[in-house]
């Protein structure tokens, strides 16, 4: 292994090393052979470390489950235009997710005289960044090595300053490749951290407490506050004082979780319940108002708001984060306070000033009263829940809640992380559902995302002892279906339950609803949906991989020993295991 940077791409491995990149995931390509080389002879592979994977798209998306298990980015290497274009979902998906992702892209040498005929001609753009930069923070392409420590280390600054996303460096094949005349001096890392998340005004976390103190019937909504985990406490310490019941949106869709599950102002199964009767409602890292204080019909996209007469407090950094190209800023909802600020930064302020505020407030009574409310129809939720799965249990195929439940009863005992998926809401449901170990969903809902981000969150906890578990829909996995090499490969010990319907599901339902809505038979809306001839033995394919893999089971009872076995697999051999169960559409 060289131990001095001799040409333009060992300066980029040293540059790797010197923020901190632990791994980096790349599907080969010419364009950045000179890199490659780098990380393996020059970085000895192991600093940082080679993740191999089969489709840009994977690697990508497997850096953004990265990044949220983590805390921290890695990066993810994409060959020329063809390479960015296959990413190009995953990308986006990590842009609206705000996740931070190094990508480092590569182009044929911009001197025209130094290409190759034909392949270096038609994989070279101007310029490259032009084809993702609605959907990232920063796109950079240094002219020179001299250059590359600057660029890399504002695009490295960049991806981690709220909002955070994903930026992309592209790197000429010329330039890497150039033999380094001279030492380029590294600059001192620790002087590029990413500047401190903007705080609340003063004056409107005051405001905002004395609305929530006087409230009637306080209500708090949050969608992504679950980025800044330690934050759940704080948020269930100022609902338990306001005795405001809590609505997380991120347990069905998309979003990071922040609310417990068994928490007593968990009302996040009682939306409409409990926007219906608020007064004031305050939003923490809202995006979708619509989605929070409305209701959708699918058959006329007409959506009716469930209360137009609360008040509306919003804090969220969304305001900075806006593309014109993307309208990711949804629809423009009415609020009355609306505070630019981190969320999370904000509430220890918010709490405290609320808390001073009831201090000096002698009606407590109707807070005592509506506590004991809402903790009685929390209660009623979680028994109605249990119930469902009880009639569910003889259904074939399985209904998603008793495979959730199956689920739940074998790695309840364990440490266990979920990765991936919600099992259609009902792991939320049914388990022992704590935020800091849950990762949320895609961000941008583009298929192909589960399973390799999966195997980013399981790479992120290697070592940890966590059993971590991917709740796989079966559109999604076909997307990805060679991320199973990349478990298989790298021995990454993931436990993969499918929830396979043998459909695109969604949009069954979406048919269905436009049939009934035109009067035509709704029965047809399998025809160019259902994934069923042939249907795809996930089993199989799993282990043509190399992976354990057991299935198609349609079962309840033969779900547990299956479980069972997957997880010893993953638990005592350090192996990726995948069970498939069949479930209803």
């Amino acid at each position: 292994m060289a131990t001095a940077p001799r040409y333009g791409s060992d300066l980029v491995v040293d540059l790797l090393r010197a923020v901190g990149v632990e791994h980096v995931a790349l599907n080969p390509g010419a364009t950045f052979r000179g890199l490659h080389d780098s990380l393996v002879n020059y970085g000895g592979g192991r600093a940082p470390e080679l993740v191999l994977t089969t489709h840009e798209e994977i690697a990508v998306a497997l850096a953004h489950g990265y990044a949220k298990a983590k805390g921290a980015p890695m990066a993810a290497v994409v060959h020329d235009i063809v390479g960015l274009q296959h990413a190009s979902m995953a990308i986006f998906n990590a842009f609206c997710d705000r996740a931070p992702i190094l990508v480092l892209g590569a182009t044929g040498p911009m001197d025209a005289t130094r290409r190759r005929p034909w392949i270096d001609w038609i994989h070279t753009a101007l310029v490259q960044g032009t084809q993702v930069r609605d959907y990232v923070k920063l796109d950079d392409q240094p002219a020179s090595v001299g250059a590359l420590p600057e660029a890399f280390l504002r695009a490295w600054r960049l991806a981690r300053t709220e909002p955070q996303g994903p930026v992309y460096l592209c790197l000429d094949a010329a330039l890497q490749e150039e033999p380094l005349e001279r030492p380029v001096p590294l600059p001192d890392v620790t002087r590029f951290r990413p500047a401190a998340p903007p705080c609340a005004e003063p004056r409107a976390i005051d405001e905002a407490a004395r609305r929530l103190a006087e409230a009637r019937f306080p209500l708090i909504v949050v969608e992504s506050l679950g980025r800044c985990p330690e934050a759940t406490e704080t948020l269930c310490r100022l609902a338990e004082r306001l005795t405001a019941p809590l609505v997380d949106l991120a347990g069905e869709s998309q979003g990071r979780p922040s609310v417990p599950g068994g928490h007593p102002l968990d009302m996040s199964g009682a939306r409409h319940e409990v926007v219906g009767e608020a007064d004031v409602v305050l939003a923490l890292d809202v995006s979708s108002f619509l989605s929070a204080l409305g209701d959708t019909d699918r058959s006329t996209r007409e959506t009716r708001l469930l209360n137009e007469s609360a008040r509306v407090i919003s804090i969220s950094l969304d305001d900075y984060a806006v593309r014109s190209w993307a309208q990711t800023f949804q629809s423009l909802a009415p609020v009355d306070l609306p505070i630019a600020a981190d969320a999370a930064l904000a509430l220890p302020a918010l709490l405290a000033a609320v808390e001073d505020r009831l201090a000096r407030d002698p009606r407590s009574a109707p807070r005592r009263a509506r506590a004991k409310r809402l903790a009685a129809r929390h209660a009623a939720l979680r028994a109605e829940w249990r119930a469902a799965v009880s009639l569910e249990r003889s259904a074939r195929p399985l209904a998603p809640s008793v495979l959730a439940a199956e689920v739940w009863e074998v790695i309840k005992g364990e440490d266990w992380v979920l990765a991936n998926g919600t099992g259609k809401g009902w792991a939320r449901r049914l388990w022992e559902w704590r935020p800091e170990r849950t990762y949320g969903g895609s961000g941008g809902a583009g298929l192909g995302y589960g399973l390799p981000a999966a195997l980013g969150v399981t790479l992120a906890h290697r070592g940890s002892g966590k059993l971590c578990v991917n709740l796989q829909a079966d559109g999604d996995l076909l997307y990805v279906i060679g991320g199973l090499y990349t478990a298989a490969h790298h021995r990454l010990p993931l436990l993969t339950v499918m929830f396979n319907n043998r459909s695109y599901g969604n949009d069954e339902e979406h048919q269905e609803a436009i049939a009934k809505a035109r009067g035509r038979p709704a029965e047809n809306k399998v025809v160019g949906i259902r994934i069923d001839d042939p249907a795809p033995d996930f089993a199989r394919i799993a282990q043509g991989f190399g992976i354990h893999a057991e299935g198609p089971i349609d079962t309840a009872d033969a779900v547990g020993p299956a479980l069972q076995r997957a997880v010893r697999v993953v638990k005592d051999e350090g192996r990726p295991a995948l069970v498939d169960v069949i479930t209803r559409a």
